[in-house]
């Protein structure tokens, strides 16, 4: 067996290079930004009055000034003319500052009569103006690579951006195996369970950006697994399920080998998730996933989204680490890492009594992956530990 670490530094290697396609920009959230993007103008594109009230020169304003009003300008529509010594504009938020003006008055400020303004005794020195430029300029860029959020699709909309370069979404075939398994909706023989980790893959790598393609569920017989394999051979990445193991009926990884697979690993010290096996089959990465559902997802959690992240240029790291107190006392951990489904609360983290990889309901109610490293001593209530947000 090797270390979680180890065998994410060999599942990185199998990382294919990055494609990039250019996507409109309303497809473009939650995808990742492959090359940096330059922006085509500068925001804002003019000095704009970052208030409603009156746009005059900064050198004039004293207290009950007066001034007359000349013209006006709004958001959209500009004042061509120039203010002069003794006048203002009216001007509204957003709207350019007319030339020969620097400051803008609040109308809270102002009493107005006819077209003549006068000032009142307590102006404050902010300007009440944007600058050109204050936002971004024209050239400035957009660092790649990033997974584009709502703020970044509203800051390259307002850099004119329409077209954005982003990493191709990776196809990923999940190939369940097992002679047991039924799809839901089906009935299933007194024999049979629901092929549940499918779906919950699935679900984990639509929200990572991948696009999962399900397969139909293999048999526990090479000639199913065979073809089976052989379909999944046109997705980026094959990620099987079950089958992994060394049991009589656990066929994977002899099919596989025989269909030219070169494997990287097969064991990792973790719990759940000890038969978890990699390579590269016909040239596209193969993760192979235990059967069981809990160790299915965890593995999902620690290898697969890395890896798929990876895939769409992100940097190659495990998953990012959070710090909380431990809310009960727990005993010493074995040789093995172990990720125990638990929950965060007002007084830390709880991991749940039954920690079985075949319990659903548990991880379901979790929202934290408690990470115990090997050998791990006892740890009192009250001891920071590490945990993955779930």
């Amino acid at each position: 067996m090797i270390s979680v670490a180890e065998a994410l530094a060999q599942l990185f290697a199998l990382v294919p290079e990055p494609e990039t396609e250019e996507v409109a920009l309303r497809d473009a959230a939650g995808r990742v930004l492959s090359r940096d993007v330059t922006a085509a103008r500068t925001q804002p594109p003019f000095p704009a009055s970052s208030m409603d009230g009156y746009a005059l020169r900064r050198a004039e304003v004293e207290p009950d000034a007066m001034f007359k009003v000349i013209g006006e300008a709004a958001a959209g529509h500009r004042f061509d003319g120039t203010v002069g010594p003794g006048q203002c504009t009216r001007i509204f938020t957003g709207a350019p500052v007319p030339e020969g003006a620097d400051f803008v008055v609040i109308q809270e400020d102002v009493t107005r009569r006819g077209d003549l303004i006068t000032l009142g005794r307590d102006i404050g020195g902010k300007d009440n103006i944007r600058p050109a430029g204050g936002d971004f300029s024209a050239g400035d860029k957009v660092a790649a690579p990033r997974r584009l959020n709502p703020a970044d699709i509203a800051l390259l909309a307002a850099m004119n951006i329409a077209r954005v370069p982003v990493a191709q979404a990776p196809s990923v075939a999940i190939l369940a195996t097992g002679d047991e398994l039924v799809m839901p909706g089906e009935t299933p023989g007194p024999d049979q369970i629901i092929a549940s980790n499918t779906f919950g893959l699935a679900a984990q790598l639509a929200a990572l950006g991948a696009q999962p393609r399900l397969l139909p569920i293999a048999r526990d017989n090479e000639p199913s697994l065979r073809a089976a394999l052989t379909l999944a051979g046109t997705a980026d990445l094959i990620i099987t399920i079950g089958g992994a193991s060394v049991g009589d009926h656990d066929l994977v990884a002899g099919v596989a080998a025989g269909l030219g697979m070169e494997q990287s690993f097969y064991k990792v010290a973790m719990r759940p998730g000890k038969p978890l096996m990699a390579g590269r089959l016909g040239g596209v990465p193969m993760i192979g996933l235990p059967g069981n559902p809990v160790s299915a997802l965890v593995c999902g959690t620690v290898f697969v989204a890395p890896f798929v992240r990876a895939m769409q240029g992100l940097p190659m790291e495990a998953a990012r680490l959070a710090a909380a107190p431990l809310a009960v006392a727990m005993p010493g951990n074995g040789p093995r890492e172990h990720y125990m489904r638990a929950r965060l609360g007002e007084d830390g983290i709880t991991p749940f009594d039954r920690q079985d990889s075949s319990l659903l309901t548990v991880l379901a109610g979790a929202d934290a992956l408690l990470v115990r490293p090997p050998h791990d001593p006892a740890r009192v209530a009250g001891e920071m530990v590490c945990y993955i947000p779930i």
